[in-house]
């Protein structure tokens, strides 16, 4: 776009925000104010992040989004419509920027940047290499305490048939505490555990099978496969043939794992191998974890509309992917270059205190492996084809069946859950093309008095909702009520006032009597909508039900507890949440605090006599 042509357009967009009344947030005076440094940018909307990025040079970096001049319908061009403002943080070098960007796309989850939906921490197997008599566990936090760490595992049936194969061939202790014993445990007679604590065992031959069990987590199964059949010739030699079968069991057991596992390289590096697709505006990438030339896992994640191009994006997965709980191996093999490629490598050898490679092979070994993540990576495309044909189908039997105005994209589901009026909440989920959107779940606590009113406390749920939904204009197309006839007319009456009974299909699901299965109503039909039990719609509007009574049960059952905790020892003149915490430590509930004596009181930390008088004061005013 020539200057002139581009003056104009941005002149435009600031004569537009002025007729609004507001300025506009990229206008040429802000820009003014804004510093040429590196740092971080956020773009926000009425009420929360919308975007968050990184730049050597901020001011230069949004003048690039202030004249953006792609077409309308673009994602950025969506983005910058409904930007209100913008914040920046300026930091010292582009390297801080790189990791504050990643650390608040990880707190805000902005709507239009790259999310990993499945952002958790998967498993890993710890061998507590530190202690005396070493065990085998599963955790999901790798601490810098010099024990030895495998995995992540992202197939957790993987780390399972390797835990099983550990277990069984290798019994090492299972106790978290090691303790001498007198007389061993039932995992010993079991013959799941050697029982060092009761001297069963020697350190020698222990140690022994702890090297074997780091051999096999490190794919070093050749040198365990020749000690196990050498230890089991030198038994059969010396007539010890029941000894001489337990290693005959350890090698097949080794032999049927390393069978379900590919070889992967002619080293035994550990790799991260990353594959991208690219199709119209979406983005599928895989990843094949390689560990000890052996591929153990893989995981895909798919990208509907990522802002920036591919190296962009790659960049921006491997900041939110990696961390000090999810290391990144000692090499990874990516598909394209990276921006910031330097200073990514740099965060990622801080991430797993060594060196981290980054590879984007040409030929050979790594090129075939490179080949096979790319597949995978496409073959997402056909997988979100099928569920998009899957629940096209569903939507056009759910307006046939239930007469809706149209096919819904967005359906919400409403439910209250309390207990006799107390600690009531509305949980409302959402359901996306389909598939639950997490992100999109809210919790509603009731702010009318504590009375047992469902329609009333729904009242209140659905005015909210509605309030905020039209201010945002993030309204569903279709919204499910748990309920029956009362609280699908208290919808048509609130829906009403807000004018939106022909925008949203309201429906309400009820089971009335276990021997006529549940209803559907419609507003303005008099008689419930009857479905067969296997039909798929039924099922489907069921499943979001039961999503929804999962997601406020939770919640209120949380309330009634932190209720339960802060009932009548807050009442009590100087108890606080330590003081609070010490008694339920000492005494492990209210009703035996209740009958401790005084002195038992008084002997608590922090509590002494004068307290432990007022406590009794309170839990027994009639004493």
């Amino acid at each position: 776009m020539p200057q002139a042509q581009e003056e104009t357009a941005q002149a435009g967009r600031d004569e537009e925000a002025g007729h609004k009344g507001q300025e506009s947030p990229l206008s040429t005076s802000f820009l003014a104010t804004v510093s040429h440094g590196p740092g971080v940018y956020q773009m926000l909307g009425r009420r929360e992040v919308l975007y968050v990025g990184k730049a050597r040079d901020l001011r230069k970096r949004l003048a690039q989004y202030a004249h953006y001049s792609g077409p309308v319908h673009s994602k950025t061009a969506v983005m910058l419509s409904h930007v209100r403002r913008v914040e920046t943080i300026l930091t010292t070098t582009e390297k801080e920027a790189l990791i504050l960007e990643a650390s608040l796309i990880k707190r805000h989850r902005p709507r239009y940047n790259v999310i990993l939906r499945d952002d958790k921490n998967y498993p890993l197997i710890k061998v507590s290499t530190q202690d005396a008599w070493p065990r085998v566990s599963v955790t999901r936090k790798r601490l810098r305490d010099a024990n030895r760490y495998f995995g992540p595992y992202a197939a957790p049936g993987a780390m399972r048939a390797t835990l099983q194969l550990l277990y069984a061939q290798f019994p090492l202790r299972h106790c978290r505490t090691m303790r001498q014993r007198e007389r061993p445990c039932l995992n010993y007679q079991m013959g799941r555990c050697l029982a060092p604590c009761a001297g069963k065992v020697s350190q020698e031959e222990y140690g022994r099978m702890v090297e074997a069990v780091l051999a096999i987590l490190e794919g070093k199964t050749d040198r365990v496969r020749q000690a196990l059949e050498e230890r089991m010739q030198a038994a059969s030699a010396a007539l010890a043939f029941e000894q001489a079968a337990h290693y005959r069991d350890q090698l097949h057991a080794l032999d049927s794992t390393t069978e379900r596992q590919m070889v992967a390289a002619g080293h035994s590096l550990d790799q991260d191998v990353f594959g991208l697709h690219r199709q119209d505006a979406s983005v599928g990438i895989a990843i094949l974890f390689v560990r000890g030339g052996m591929i153990t896992g893989a995981q895909q994640f798919f990208l509907a509309d990522p802002i920036g191009e591919d190296s962009a994006v790659l960049s921006q997965m491997l900041l939110q992917y990696y961390s000090v709980q999810r290391q990144p191996p000692r090499e990874l093999l990516l598909p394209c270059s990276l921006e910031d490629e330097g200073l990514i490598a740099e965060r990622l050898a801080e991430l797993r205190e060594g060196p981290v490679t980054l590879l984007r092979p040409q030929r050979g070994r790594r090129m075939q492996l490179m080949q096979m993540a790319t597949a995978n990576a496409a073959q997402l495309f056909s997988e979100e084809a099928r569920k998009e044909a899957a629940w096209q189908t569903l939507a056009h039997s759910l307006r046939q069946k239930l007469k809706l105005a149209r096919e819904p994209e967005v359906i919400e589901c409403l439910d209250i859950s309390n207990l006799q009026g107390k600690q009531a909440v509305g949980s409302l989920v959402s359901f996306v093309h389909g598939e639950k959107e997490p992100r999109r779940f809210r919790h509603y606590r009731i702010r009318s008095k504590d009375t047992p009113d469902d329609y009333a406390m729904m009242r209140e749920v659905l005015e909210r909702r509605l309030e905020k939904g039209v201010a945002e204009q993030s309204l569903p197309d279709m919204l499910l009520l748990d309920g029956g006839k009362g609280q699908l007319q208290v919808a048509v009456e609130v829906f009403g006032r807000f004018g939106l009974l022909q925008e949203i299909d309201l429906i309400a699901i009820a089971k009335e009597k276990a021997e006529e299965g549940e209803k559907l109503f419609r507003p303005g039909r008099k008689d419930a909508i009857l479905l067969p039990s296997h039909a798929p719609v039924l099922l489907y509007l069921m499943r979001i039900r039961d999503e929804a009574h999962r997601f406020g049960i939770t919640f209120h059952r949380r309330l009634r507890g932190k209720a339960q905790f802060n009932s009548v020892l807050d009442q009590v003149p100087g108890i606080g949440p330590q003081r609070k915490k010490q008694l339920l430590k000492s005494f492990g509930s209210v009703r035996r605090i209740r009958g401790a004596a005084l002195e038992e009181l008084a002997a608590v930390p922090g509590i002494g006599m004068e307290l432990a008088l007022a406590i009794k004061d309170q839990l027994q005013p009639n004493e």
